[in-house]
């Protein structure tokens, strides 16, 4: 089969610094190639090469003949004085609004992005940098194509929309190269990843979770010279290992090999003692709201809620753009009043508030300055380290630490960002949209952080898998006004919004009008019961399992401790899930 695209010996440089060097590799029809690397490590400049945006300065690159392709980079502009319809449908020849309106095409991605909500005469100028993104990226997706390629193209949208966008891509026929730090996005659309690592460029098999793999093999077998890297891809492995079977659903790689790495591998964190900490660093109460009502100019966001938010809670909050999760964020993080209720802090309470926004870091310091500003030494959770220890987790080695932060890139200085909230020791932190400019290495250390946090902790995000292993819970702004619990998670979030817009549109009454339906409830909740009854059933059998093999490992202390620490996050659980039984039991019978 001929490549679409093939580069052959190809070298890229900025200034000193060679991004790619003697890079040989193609793009096969079909192909849907995910690209990964460091933030700066040459992963866009990859893409413009192939594209065609940069030549190379040596080597060659060649595309077949009457390629059709689109580009949509963090560089690409469109013009100041476009609007919606002039971007997207007039290239397709579309335009009068019954011809947009009867393709079923340009509506499903104008819809699938959100974009009909800014209207097709919306001009350019007057929209922020996401939805211009979300404007390039329509403009690209209602062409027909052979080749897609597409720069952090989840990084604007929300849950719903990266799913939308995933289902999308995988309809298609044409091939994708895709830079992308969602891992969730690569494990569900990519069958191949490329890892850009020292201007080189190593290909390998399938998604996220083989990629996993991939490196966790070959830290095995370079152990002495990559120890940091085996320990945290050997966590992430065995997170990984045990979540759904989907996500090891292609191992092409030597698997046995891969999980010697994690046999000793505790779990991702020990709820039972990091909630007793927590309990004793911040006592009953944490944040509460109160009948709380809350409004972003005339749309109302909540509407006489009730929310208690505990120690140790570790909560993500999702809903679709514009829901008010940022808005009510800040009103967690004290920035902002509610139009009626009340914020209730407790006495103990630290909280830390990660924006969106960079405007807080000190411009004239250099990095390791900004970060001993706030503390020259920390204790996350039992890790303690200096500022220089946790700002080379963060991805600043010891030369780049003494970089101004006036020189740093968004992703850098996304990082930056994260290190000084955390080296304030806050016990509770509120986080938005923390993955933004993160590379995946970067991710995996501050979940290896958050695993062991002992505190309580918010966050909205759009990561779907960062959600899965660090929040226990998820609740939702469904837009009807409610702080609605979702004990299926995401997964459950997402049928919901799928029923909500399967259904015809309605007005949602005030929330002290609203009737409920006792038969529907008491559907639900039987559902809910079956659900919590299979739980129990495995939490019972693993619960036999651990007792079994604390008493065949009666000899090995480590062991002793390590099947100890599990019984009890096991027992926890189930505790936890009984009482959840028997509060729906009430509601189904």
């Amino acid at each position: 089969m001929v490549n679409l695209v093939n580069l052959e010996t190809v070298a890229k440089s900025y200034g000193v610094k060679p991004l790619l060097d003697g890079v040989s590799l193609g793009v096969g029809a079909g192909d849907r190639i995910g690209v990964v690397g460091l933030n700066g490590g040459g992963k866009t400049t990859l893409l413009e090469v192939m594209a065609g945006i940069e030549p190379p300065d040596d080597g060659r690159v060649s595309r077949v003949r009457g390629l059709r392709q689109a580009v949509v980079t963090q560089r690409t502009e469109l013009p100041e004085d476009s609007t919606v319809r002039h971007a997207v449908l007039d290239p397709l020849g579309i335009t009068e609004e019954h011809e947009w309106a009867a393709d079923p095409r340009a509506r499903s991605i104008l819809g699938g992005l959100g974009i009909t909500a800014f209207g097709l005469d919306s001009p350019v100028r007057d929209m922020s940098g996401g939805e211009r993104r979300r404007v390039a990226l329509a403009a690209a997706l209602v062409q027909e194509l052979d080749l897609l390629i597409l720069d952090e193209p989840t990084n604007h949208l929300d849950v719903e929309g990266v799913r939308w966008l995933a289902d999308h891509l995988l309809a298609r026929g044409s091939a994708l190269v895709v830079v992308t730090h969602d891992r969730w996005f690569l494990d569900t659309v990519c069958t191949r990843t490329w890892e850009v690592v020292g201007g080189k460029v190593e290909q390998y098999e399938g998604g996220y979770a083989d990629w996993v793999f991939a490196r966790a093999e070959r830290a095995r077998l370079a152990a002495t010279l990559e120890e940091k890297r085996r320990n945290l891809a050997a966590k992430e492995l065995a997170w990984l290992r045990r979540g759904p079977p989907a996500r090891t659903s292609k191992p092409k790689y030597r698997i046995e090999a891969a999980e010697t790495l994690i046999a000793d591998v505790p779990p991702p964190r020990d709820s039972v003692e990091l909630l007793a900490f927590a309990k004793r660093r911040l006592g009953r109460t944490v944040l509460e709201l109160e009948d709380v009502t809350l409004r972003a100019g005339d749309k109302l966001l909540v509407e006489n809620q009730t929310w208690r938010i505990g120690p140790g809670d570790r909560i993500g909050l999702v809903g679709v753009n514009g829901s008010g999760k940022t808005t009510l964020l800040r009103l967690l993080a004290g920035e902002r009043e509610p139009e009626s209720g009340k914020r209730i802090q407790g006495q103990t309470v630290r909280s830390a508030y990660l924006s969106q926004e960079l405007h807080d870091l000190p411009g004239t310091l250099r990095v390791l300055e900004a970060v001993e500003e706030v503390a020259r030494r920390v204790t996350l959770g039992k890790q303690e380290m200096s500022a220089s220890q946790l700002a080379e987790r963060f991805g600043f080695p010891a030369a780049r630490q003494w970089t101004p932060v006036s020189e740093l890139s968004g992703g850098e200085r996304r990082r930056l960002q994260i290190a000084r909230l955390l080296m304030a020791e806050p016990n509770v932190l509120l986080l938005d949209e923390p993955t933004n400019d993160l590379d995946i290495d970067t991710l995996q250390q501050l979940e290896d952080l958050l695993d062991s946090w002992p505190g309580t902790l918010v966050v909205v995000s759009h990561d779907r898998y960062l959600v899965e292993r660090v929040c226990d819970t998820v609740v939702a702004l469904l837009g009807d006004g409610l702080i609605t619990d979702l004990p299926g998670g995401i997964d459950e979030y997402l049928a919901r919004r799928d029923a909500a817009l399967a259904a015809p549109t309605q007005k949602a009454p005030p929330a002290e009008d609203r009737p409920r339906s006792g038969a529907t409830e008491r559907r639900a909740a039987q559902k809910e019961l079956a659900r919590l009854e299979r739980q129990l059933d495995k939490l019972s059998t693993r619960e036999v399992e651990l007792h079994e093999a604390l008493a065949a490992a009666a000899t090995d202390a480590e062991r002793l401790l390590a099947l100890d620490a599990e019984l009890r996050t096991v027992l926890a659980e189930k505790s936890t899930v009984e009482q959840r039984w028997l509060d729906v039991a009430d509601v189904a019978e």
